[in-house]
């Protein structure tokens, strides 16, 4: 079962999303805030991390800086989630390590379709041999 890490301090986003994400047939571990999302990322080795951005104790920018400059979490995908939509929101996200980044309120049918895009780029880059992450 592919298992998503979902870092939300919002708990009303937090069981609405992981909900919704559990009925489309994923496993959802949950994180409060960036620097527990850093160590269930670690601990956990989700197939994809949902990062919110504005988080307390270590925002989602300086958490995603974190996972992608480790060696055992850079290759997980991170999507920001952010309710911030400007363009330099987005760009913001990708300088930080992001590999994509969406908009709240989630729209879950675009959501998913960035979820399985890049579950499915994680598997094709897995090394020959290996089993891609499922």
């Amino acid at each position: 079962m592919t298992k998503i890490l979902l870092v939300e301090d919002n708990e009303m986003n937090r069981d609405m999303l992981s909900r919704r994400l559990e009925r489309k047939g994923y496993l959802v571990v949950l994180a409060v805030d960036g620097e527990s999302g850093v160590e269930m990322a670690r601990t956990q080795a989700p197939d994809l991390v949902l990062m919110d951005m504005s988080l307390p104790v270590m925002d989602g920018w300086e958490a995603t800086r974190r996972l992608k400059a480790d060696a055992a979490t850079r290759g997980i995908p991170v999507i920001a989630l952010t309710a911030h939509a400007m363009s330099s929101d987005r760009g913001k996200a990708m300088e930080a390590g992001c590999d994509d980044y969406d908009t709240k309120p989630v729209e879950l049918p675009r959501l998913l379709g960035k979820i399985e895009a890049l579950l499915g780029r994680a598997a094709a880059l897995a090394p020959s041999g290996a089993e891609p992450r499922a």
